[in-house]
């Protein structure tokens, strides 16, 4: 069974109002690959004004999600909160938020579940840095991070993985094509083995890491690439030419 390719854009810390409509109106008239799931990840405060003005068929997700549905979280936002406002998905384990909050395995695989059973997609980030990279720890950590993931769950129909070399996000540098594949290979192996087959033959594995209309066609003939998750890139008009990159 074809998996459907899946292009995401994570906005970050990053747009106005002004902006933030400029790039819905483009989304809205350009002519994307129908065959393409495509996610848009404004920040919190812009999710409702994305959701308004997009055309159907394009989804919104959050930048983050808390582990508990409600209460005293002060500054967090809840699945069931995003579910009320028409947001279907949201992102986890971002190795910015991994690095800069302190986001532990074990609080992002319970945000992933919270999330999950408030019926959201989930964009589950995994990665390794350029350290671990070199000392050949990259599957190690990778897995790592996935199996706390499944020791919350075994149901992964709603989760897409998104591959994120730490080193190559927002870099410039980008991981090889044969790089890439590698380890979404081994991440492909490691579902098979941990979760189930179906699980190995249906979850998209996207890549992630200074993704641009450069370099999108070339990852996107890989075997196991089944999609991007894009930062900068995805704030400019060339983020149409990602979507379309199977096209």
């Amino acid at each position: 069974m074809a998996r459907q390719f899946f292009v995401g854009g994570n906005y970050k810390m990053n747009g106005t109002i002004k902006s933030i409509q400029d790039i819905i109106h483009h989304l809205n008239d350009a002519k994307l690959d129908p065959k393409t799931e495509v996610v848009i990840a404004p920040a919190a405060l812009y999710l409702l004004l994305a959701r308004e003005h997009l055309r159907q068929g394009i989804e919104v997700a959050a930048q983050n999600v808390f582990d508990k549905p409600n209460g005293a979280f002060t500054g967090e936002i809840s699945a069931e909160q995003l579910k009320d406002s028409g947001i279907g998905w949201t992102l986890t384990g971002h190795s910015e938020r991994r690095v800069i909050m302190g986001e532990q395995d074990n609080f992002i695989a319970n945000k992933t579940k919270a999330a999950l059973d408030g019926g959201l997609g989930v964009i589950l980030c995994v990665g390794e840095t350029l350290e671990q990279r070199e000392s050949n720890k990259t599957i190690d950590v990778v897995t790592t991070q996935l199996k706390a993931v499944a020791d919350q769950t075994k149901d992964w129909s709603k989760i897409v993985i998104a591959y994120e070399p730490v080193w190559a996000i927002g870099t410039g540098k980008v991981a090889t094509t044969e790089q890439a594949q590698e380890v979404h290979a081994e991440i492909r192996k490691w579902l098979s083995s941990t979760i189930s087959q179906d699980a190995s033959d249906k979850t998209r594995i996207i890549y992630g890491g200074s993704v641009n209309e450069k370099n999108c066609r070339d990852l996107a003939q890989q075997a196991d690439i089944d999609g991007f998750l894009v930062g900068g890139a995805s704030l400019k008009p060339a983020f149409v030419d990602i979507i379309n990159s199977r096209a």
